[in-house]
């Protein structure tokens, strides 16, 4: 791959888009660039792996929801002039390459200005109640007429993209990717000494749920399932990410509502995720909207951990129900725990889907995938 491709995100923080960002941006090294309009531990990474990075902080333009209304006057300006400083940035490179929604938007007014194409790799699905549809209407109806290519994460995120009027022949979609590495070095004693440190027996049932906190992950909803599965503990890895901090406070209080704050732990963001998911009994996806892709299912699947997922979105393109994990309703704490029963007390179909669902993560969700297919995505231009 000889293009030289200039990565554009809008976050600084670590979440799921940004550490797929991470293992794309190494596929193109030496050569490309990266400028963020936030900092924080994304650049961080980035700066460990040896990529340079350039932050640009936005203005008003940062305060521009996706459920929100259009940008203001003021907001609109704020986006101009970060893509003037961008399209000079972007003479150096080949391709502007827009991970998030923000990214986008400046990015192709700043491919306009210096005359190159943009790549957005779309990781949201484009529907209420994810994003309001007048903001739906604006990305799409720029995406069809500026750029060269998006690249989505799952068939779902496609779907949405062009139910909402986007244009099919731009679509390519790459599954997101999950070394394996990490969680297969693990050991049973790291496991075994992880749950001894956050005082958990290991005759204990225990479910881990991993993800930013936010109400459409569905923590309530897990912590409403565990109000009926009374031996079972749970630990909550994640952390607001945008704001959501009063969501977080929320589910304190409501955990003392249902009687269960004494089997349940909010562990905060973590770097050691593989660990604590090893020393789970089984792990838990409980979003309440369709979900782009699912990259903790995957991880759980990697983790050789029995994993329960909302039946939405990209996690139906991961589990088969019944036989690489389970399927329940969204926003249904009652079948969640029939569903978390069902699994504790038959250790040994758990045994064999586990099975099953690692070779299919280790078959279809590998970084490798990935990688080659964003390169043969961008070399289609």
């Amino acid at each position: 791959m000889n293009r030289r491709l200039l990565f554009v995100d809008h976050a600084g923080v670590l979440g799921g888009a940004e550490l797929s960002l991470l293992d794309v941006i190494d596929a193109f090294m030496p050569g490309a660039g990266v400028t963020l309009f936030a900092d924080g531990p994304f650049r961080t990474a980035l700066e460990r792996r040896g990529l340079p990075v350039q932050v640009d902080p936005l203005g008003a333009f940062a305060g521009v929801k996706k459920h929100g209304r259009l940008p203001s006057p003021a907001a609109a300006w704020d986006a101009l002039r970060h893509a003037r400083r961008l399209a000079r940035r972007a003479q150096a490179f080949d391709v502007l390459y827009a991970n998030s929604q923000k990214a986008f938007v400046v990015s192709v007014i700043a491919g306009w200005l210096a005359r190159r194409p943009v790549v957005w790799h779309l990781r949201d699905i484009l529907a209420p109640p994810h994003f309001r549809r007048v903001n739906v209407r604006a990305v799409v109806w720029l995406a069809n007429r500026c750029a060269a290519l998006v690249i989505t994460n799952s068939h779902a995120t496609a779907h949405a993209f062009v139910s909402a009027g986007g244009n099919a022949a731009l679509v390519r979609v790459v599954h997101n990717g999950i070394d394996a590495a990490p969680f297969d070095a693990v050991t049973d004693d790291d496991a075994r000494a992880c749950r001894a440190e956050l005082g958990v027996p290991s005759e204990t049932p225990l479910v881990v749920h991993v993800g930013r906190f936010h109400h459409w992950k569905g923590q309530h909803v897990l912590l409403r399932a565990l109000a009926h599965i009374p031996r079972a503990h749970a630990w909550f890895i994640g952390a607001p990410l945008f704001g959501e901090e009063a969501y977080g406070a929320e589910l304190r209080v409501e955990a003392e509502r249902l009687g269960v704050s004494g089997r349940v732990r909010f562990l905060g963001f973590r770097d050691d995720v593989p660990r604590l998911m090893r020393a789970a009994d089984l792990i838990v996806h409980s979003s309440v909207y369709p979900e782009p892709f699912g990259r903790v299912v995957v991880e759980g699947m990697l983790a050789g951990r029995p994993v329960i997922a909302s039946r939405a979105g990209g996690v139906e393109e991961i589990v088969s129900d019944g036989e690489t994990g389970w399927l329940v309703p969204p926003d249904d704490a009652g079948a969640l725990a029939v569903a978390i029963g069902a699994v504790l007390a038959d250790p040994v179909i758990a045994a064999l889907t586990v099975a099953r669902a690692a070779k299919r993560a280790r078959d279809h969700f590998t970084r490798a995938a990935m990688i080659r297919g964003v390169i043969g995505a961008v070399e289609s231009l």
